[in-house]
């Protein structure tokens, strides 16, 4: 908790400008504090165009972030930045990266190199532990990620993401001969018990839940998909897949017994699963498209299968 009090210059601003000012975050930031009643005087909640007054004394329900301290190694950690804009960054964020921090999380981030390498990020977006970022990728899984420069683009790519018009597509490796040549999985999604996700009847509880593929190759054992997802659920395309008896290669959350033994025996120590293609409408009302080949250590895995 954290005791603001009002000075004679600083009576007469409105809430939202003075603490965007104060807490070095954006407008929409800060907003998002008072909406969720966060920031009180006495036992008042407060509206964003709160005037202030002199004297009075701001309570701030939650403490503002440390800094991060990052270790001297993880500023050797190099990203490709696939295309930058004054609107948005392109990375090709690598398998074994975390993208943004979180409680129990202190290794080093996307977010921190995005921090370290284009400051200016810090004050967009509407969660300060997640600045300019619009959408995630796991872990275990590498590809192309966009970041919003300002709020403008922000608000926009959010919006794109939530009217589901962001286009993403993924290459992944699966086990098993996939009988179809394309096909769609729609089971529901949510948390089980021991708290992984889990696919459902779509009759059941759950989130809806939309994946499609098409047959890039087939193997003796594997099969390479060109995957789309049209809901974003979390680990989507992995439980997707288990759920249909071919889960990704080198997953070691949602595959079966006998598939966690293949994995090992592949020497695999990331999930064969890229964000390959991404699609969406910049500021300007243009449609921008970007694609990723596989990563060196992946092509050279499917030179081995047959």
């Amino acid at each position: 908790m954290e005791k603001i009090i009002i000075t004679n210059q600083e009576a007469g601003q409105r809430l939202d400008m003075f603490l965007s000012n104060y807490l070095k975050q954006s407008r929409s930031q800060v907003q998002k504090l008072i909406v969720a009643g966060k920031v009180q005087v006495g036992d008042r909640v407060l509206s964003k165009h709160y005037a202030l007054k002199e004297g009075e004394t701001l309570v701030l329900a939650q403490k503002r972030v440390a800094k991060r301290k990052t270790k001297p190694q993880a500023l050797l950690v190099q990203l490709q930045v696939v295309a930058e804009t004054p609107d948005y960054l392109i990375l090709n964020k690598p398998a074994g990266l975390i993208v943004h921090p979180a409680v129990g999380i202190k290794t080093y981030t996307l977010v921190d190199w995005l921090l370290a390498n284009y400051p200016e990020v810090a004050r967009v977006g509407d969660d300060l532990l997640r600045p300019g970022i619009v959408h995630r990728l796991d872990k275990e899984v590498s590809g192309l990620i966009v970041v919003a420069r300002n709020q403008n683009s922000f608000d926009s790519l959010k919006q794109q993401f939530k009217l589901r018009t962001v286009s993403k597509r993924y290459q992944a490796l699966v086990h098993g001969v996939v009988n179809k040549d394309s096909d769609t999985i729609e089971f529901t999604i949510a948390r089980s018990p021991s708290g992984k996700m889990a696919a459902r009847p779509e009759h059941d509880d759950g989130r809806k839940s939309l994946t499609e593929f098409e047959v890039i190759k087939k193997f003796l054992h594997f099969t390479l998909l060109l995957v789309t997802i049209k809901t974003g659920r979390t680990h989507q395309i992995r439980v997707h897949l288990a759920a249909y008896n071919h889960p990704v290669v080198g997953d070691k959350l949602y595959g079966t017994k006998i598939s966690k033994v293949v994995n090992i025996k592949l020497g695999l120590d990331r999930l064969f699963l890229v964000a390959s293609k991404l699609e969406f409408t910049d500021l300007q009302g243009q449609r921008q498209q970007f694609a990723l080949d596989l990563p060196n250590d992946l092509q050279e895995l499917l030179t081995t299968l047959k």
